[in-house]
C-alpha cells in the first residue's frame, strides 16, 4: 500500500457514513457474533497496557480509547491511520485529550520525532493492510524505533484467515472482504504472526478467541 495507498478500499471503505455505524455493527453486532470476540476482550487489553504516553494506530472511531482507563488523567495520545475520515472521527471523539494527529501509511517509514510511545495498539489493522503476514511484519520494524526500550508494549488483535475455527458467517465475510480489497488476510495463520512478532521483540503472547489473534510484544 505505497502508491495511491490513500485509494485502497482497506481506507476508503470508512466514509463518515460507515464509521457514524462501525461502533453498533462491527464492533458490536459484528465482533460477537461473526468473528466470536466480543469488543469487551479489545476493551481489555486497553485498559491493561494503554499507558500515559500511547500511539494508536489504526484508530477506527477511538471507541476503545474513549472507554479505557488511563494511569494519568491527562494522557498523551497520538493518532496515526491513513484514513483522514478515521482520525477526523476519533480525534474529535478525543478532544479532551488534545490528541496529535499524524496521517501516515504505517508500511512505509514513519516521522513520528523522537517521541518513546510506552505503549502502541493496532487493534484490528494488520487484517486490513495489503500483503502477506511476512510483509505486513514491516509494520512492527516502522514502529520499534518509537517504542520506549524499557517500557514499552505494543498490543493490538488481527482477524486470523487459517487455523482457527471460523464459524459460517465468519467464512462468508471472510471470503466477501478479501474479493473486495477490504481484507487480506485469507492465508494469514497463527505460527506467521508469531514469527513477526518474534522477528523484532524480545518477548511476545498470542492468544486465539473465536477469528481473531490478541497480541502482547515487548521490545
Amino acid at each position: 500500500m505505497t502508491q495511491g495507498a490513500e485509494s485502497h478500499p482497506s481506507v476508503t471503505v470508512y466514509t463518515p457514513a460507515r464509521l457514524a455505524l462501525y461502533d453498533l455493527f462491527i464492533l458490536g453486532l459484528s465482533c460477537r457474533f461473526v468473528w466470536r470476540c466480543p469488543k469487551r476482550h479489545f476493551l481489555a487489553l486497553y485498559d491493561r497496557y494503554a499507558s500515559a504516553r500511547h500511539l494508536d494506530v489504526g484508530v477506527g472511531t477511538g471507541y476503545f480509547l474513549d472507554r479505557c482507563s488511563f494511569p494519568a488523567e491527562r494522557p498523551q495520545l497520538t493518532l496515526l491511520d491513513l484514513s483522514e475520515a478515521c482520525l477526523n472521527k476519533a480525534s474529535r471523539r478525543l478532544a479532551r485529550y488534545s490528541p496529535k494527529v499524524v496521517r501516515a501509511n504505517v508500511l512505509e517509514p514513519l516521522e513520528l520525532g523522537s517521541a518513546g510511545f510506552r505503549s502502541v495498539g493496532l487493534n484490528g489493522l494488520l487484517h486490513c493492510l495489503p500483503g502477506t503476514l511476512e510483509t505486513k511484519a514491516t509494520v512492527f520494524q516502522h514502529l520499534k524505533p518509537f517504542v520506549d526500550e524499557n517500557e514499552g508494549v505494543v498490543f493490538g488483535s488481527t482477524i486470523l484467515g487459517r487455523g482457527v475455527k471460523h464459524g459460517r458467517l465468519a467464512r462468508k465475510a471472510l471470503r466477501l472482504y478479501n474479493r473486495e480489497g477490504i481484507f487480506t488476510n485469507l492465508e494469514g495463520d497463527l505460527a506467521g504472526l508469531e514469527r513477526a512478532l518474534a522477528a523484532e521483540f524480545s518477548e511476545h503472547h498470542v492468544e486465539t478467541r473465536g477469528s481473531f489473534a490478541l497480541f502482547v510484544a515487548r521490545r
